[in-house]
């Protein structure tokens, strides 16, 4: 067995195959939706898909151990030998509250396995549905992470705006993350074991062309902004007078604010009715389209008789493991961003390495194993859906509501106004990505080559500076006037 062998596989026709030998269906249903047993023997529950069909109910504490420790791949699994980081780092927040680097560190390692047993609960969940609803489930439980730390940031953010500069970065962090290192990584280990690997134009383009879309609608506030900044008269500029004296009309950077918060408003809830579009597309209208698509991945996956009798989650099993795994997750988001801002004053670690790297590292590490694992197996399909899909979701769901959220609390800092340099960054890595799919082929070369650049991404926003000394995109302060 690879470090990558698959434990999730979703093969309705490899379920259905097997569920033939040597067993039949005792009373076909007249949609002939599900087999009654497999070749074990187990019974099929009715409205569970055959490939999320554990043959129990209920809650088995030993073997829902058993089943959660072995994960969803071997490399999935050896993140499990870090779930004592997860008390400890609980505990260390309470008693040793001034060892910052401490604190920050244990709970940063202590992420990692809270957010991967949440996202392999999403998986097992995800087999017992339909495939492309259920892949989509799966990718929205991989983004409970970043929801959370996003809604905690906010709310803890005391309408100072200190917090929104890390919330900016982490949402092109994220997209990011997902677009150059998690994809880069595909490719390359994908690559390494054969000479390309081919995917389906239907998740390429999609992909690319909505990521496309949604980087131009993140970028129209910031180009907005710089466009009038300069023009703009601030409070202790010096307003014209008309000949009578009497102060003229201007435009002023309080009026530019406001307007700019209007704009992020109006383009976060336009941007959440496109998320809307793309679920239903890919649900409903062409759905067909993207199950044949990964029904063909499936084939690809040598270990998928094997896999379909391994042990799974039953329902029960499943919602504990989410309800368990998010709540921790909860409470180590909290930590980490009580420890952020410390973090940044007494150890000098720039706003924008914290946010665009070491958050959505942490948020997206248990996500892009998942993803990596199936481009190891040659299921690259899946794995561009891993990649696209969240970051996707990040810029048409994560993004606009955390700026929903800012709006219900009344913080006129939340806003669609990114620095130029991170904007930039973003719309120049979506053009990269889309150029890599349009062929529709990938290989380890291209791979390497996207995680380079997010090295360099990497290295150029440790050394760009807190909004606090410079910015592009607001007062000279680093603090907007609204």
């Amino acid at each position: 067995m690879t470090l990558f062998s698959r434990k999730r596989p979703r093969s309705s026709e490899a379920a259905h195959r097997v569920s033939q030998e040597p067993f039949t269906t005792d009373k076909p249903s007249k949609h002939h939706m599900l087999p009654t047993h497999y070749n074990n023997g187990r019974l099929v529950t009715k409205g569970i898909q055959a490939e999320g069909e554990s043959g129990r109910s209920g809650f088995h504490p030993v073997h829902f151990g058993r089943v959660a420790w072995r994960s969803s791949c071997r490399a999935s699994m050896f993140l499990n030998v870090l779930w004592p980081f997860v008390p400890a780092g609980i505990a260390l927040f309470y008693t040793r509250r001034e060892s910052t680097l401490l604190v920050f560190a244990i709970n940063y390692i202590a992420m990692i396995p809270a957010a991967n047993l949440l996202g392999y609960a999403g998986q097992e969940l995800a087999r017992k549905l339909p495939r492309v609803l259920g892949i989509l489930l799966e990718i929205t439980f991989g983004a409970v992470v970043e929801i959370v730390l996003f809604i905690v940031l906010i709310v803890k953010d005391h309408r100072d705006g200190h917090n929104v500069a890390v919330i900016k970065a982490a949402i092109l962090g994220s997209i990011l993350a997902n677009l150059l290192l998690c994809l880069g990584c595909c490719f390359f280990l994908g690559g390494t074991k054969r000479h390309e690997q081919v995917f389906h134009e239907a998740v390429s383009e999609v992909g690319s062309n909505l990521l496309l879309v949604a980087g131009f609608a993140l970028l129209i506030p910031s180009a907005f902004y710089s466009a009038l900044r300069s023009s703009a008269f601030g409070p202790g500029d010096a307003v014209p007078t008309g000949e009578d004296g009497t102060p003229l009309e201007v435009f002023t950077l309080a009026r530019l604010n406001h307007d700019i918060l209007a704009i992020s408003r109006g383009t976060a809830i336009v941007l959440i009715v496109a998320f809307i579009l793309f679920i239903w597309y890919n649900t409903k209208s062409h759905d067909t389209i993207f199950d044949d698509v990964l029904a063909a991945d499936e084939e690809k996956d040598v270990d998928r008789e094997r896999d379909l009798a391994k042990a799974k989650f039953t329902l029960t099993e499943c919602i504990i493991a989410i309800v368990v795994s998010l709540t921790l997750v909860s409470i180590i988001a909290v930590i980490l961003v009580n420890e952020i801002h410390p973090m940044v004053e007494e150890y000098g670690i720039p706003d924008n390495f914290m946010g665009l790297i070491l958050v959505p590292l942490v948020e997206k590490f248990a996500e892009h194993i998942t993803a990596i694992d199936e481009a190891w197996d040659d299921q690259i399909n899946f794995a561009l859906f891993h990649c696209l899909g969240p970051s996707i979701q990040t810029a048409l769901f994560n993004a606009p509501l955390v700026i929903l959220v800012g709006w219900g609390l009344h913080n006129h800092f939340m806003d669609l106004n990114f620095e130029i340099f991170q904007i930039v960054l973003l719309v120049l890595s979506i053009m990269v990505v889309g150029n890599f799919l349009r062929d529709k082929k990938s290989n380890y070369l291209e791979g390497g080559l996207l995680v380079l650049v997010y090295v360099i991404v990497a290295l150029s926003a440790w050394y760009y500076p807190n909004p606090t000394l410079t910015t592009s995109n607001s007062d000279s302060t680093g603090v907007e006037s609204h």
